[in-house]
């Protein structure tokens, strides 16, 4: 096992990699804690909640509402919970956002910890304090930005991780790529997904390099004023299209990067979208997809990176250069409609 201590502004997050679940009690008291997960991950893995409180929702971004808070607060009630509770997130993205926004509401707010068992939360969800929930079409509409006391990482729940979700994931590591790392981008581009899935020590390698490339970005802009923007890239268009069409995460932030690569050959000159496609493909995801331009576009003028009559876009001067920039939706528009047929 890893331990790193990531400092924030107002307080630290600890890291353990190639950790076991059984170090939870270490960390926790079990009559102190209650464990938010769905009932995929109970299924797989009721054995590891033995004498835990634990409440379990349905899995799914459409649970991420107001609903379901208002049902885990009732429970908690239930177990008697207060301000010394310690609420603890085991799951995907969707049981990390929200647990972290139950924690940071309720009570005005008791300590909390996750326990990623998806590479996509692993490498990015449950990195860096945000959390919330979904109103409508819109996503993470509401929510705040409050850090785990820790992050344990055991990767024996990988083991019952379907491959479509290991595809999933993948998208926030090649992005993570895309705007801080072309050495990344390259390993990538010489390495199977199988690969990274049959070898620990390798899977283990590329979790670091991602939890700590993401921390530190986080480090230098942690409410989002400036440099935190670039891990948007892909998500404009690809949150835009991820609710309306109930695609996946990891699939429609891999369309949105296309989009803002192509937007950077236009706008930048970047010169290599291509290999942003090829890459994408490699590991599974959808480059190109059919949706509704005209809506899209309409919602992205909601998007909370709207500034008046301007989207602060995510876009590439090269692979591993990302930087931000104000774009009018008028140019945007031309490409969002060219890829969306």
């Amino acid at each position: 096992m890893t331990k790193k201590i990531i400092q924030f502004s107002g307080s630290s997050t600890s890291f353990y990699f190639d950790a076991s679940f059984a170090h939870l009690e270490k960390l926790v008291s079990k009559d102190n804690a209650v464990i938010i997960t769905d009932e995929n991950i109970f299924s797989h893995h009721e054995k590891k909640f033995k004498g835990f409180n634990t409440i379990v929702l349905k899995p799914g971004e459409a649970f991420k509402i107001q609903p379901t808070v208002d049902s885990i607060i009732e429970q908690l009630l239930a177990f008697g919970a207060d301000r010394k509770t310690f609420l603890i997130g085991v799951g995907g993205g969707v049981i990390t956002d929200i647990t972290g926004y139950v924690a940071g509401v309720f009570m005005r707010g008791i300590k909390f910890g996750f326990v990623p068992t998806s590479i996509l939360a692993i490498v990015d969800a449950a990195i860096g304090g945000k959390n919330g929930i979904d109103v409508g079409i819109y996503k993470n509409m509401v929510g705040l930005i409050r850090q785990p006391s820790f992050l344990l990482y055991d990767l024996s729940f990988l083991k019952s991780l379907p491959k479509e979700e290991w595809i999933n994931g993948f998208a926030e590591i090649i992005k993570h790529a895309c705007i801080k790392d072309a050495a990344m981008f390259k390993l990538l581009e010489q390495t199977k997904l199988t690969e990274f899935q049959k070898d620990k020590s390798l899977l283990n390698k590329i979790i670091q390099r991602n939890a700590l490339l993401k921390s530190k970005v986080v480090q230098q802009d942690e409410f989002e004023n400036g440099e935190r923007k670039l891990l948007n890239f892909g998500h404009t268009l690809g949150h835009a299209i991820e609710n309306t069409y109930e695609m996946p995460h990891g699939h429609a932030v891999a369309i949105g990067m296309v989009a803002a690569a192509y937007l950077s050959r236009d706008i930048l000159g970047f010169k290599t979208p291509e290999k942003i496609v090829a890459l994408i493909e490699r590991y599974g995801l959808p480059a190109f997809a059919k949706f509704n331009a005209a809506a899209a576009l309409q919602i992205m003028q909601t998007d909370k990176k709207r500034v008046r009559n301007e989207i602060h876009y995510v876009l590439l001067e090269g692979i591993g250069k990302g930087i931000i920039k104000p774009l009018a939706l008028q140019q945007i528009q031309p490409v969002v409609e060219q890829l969306s047929t």
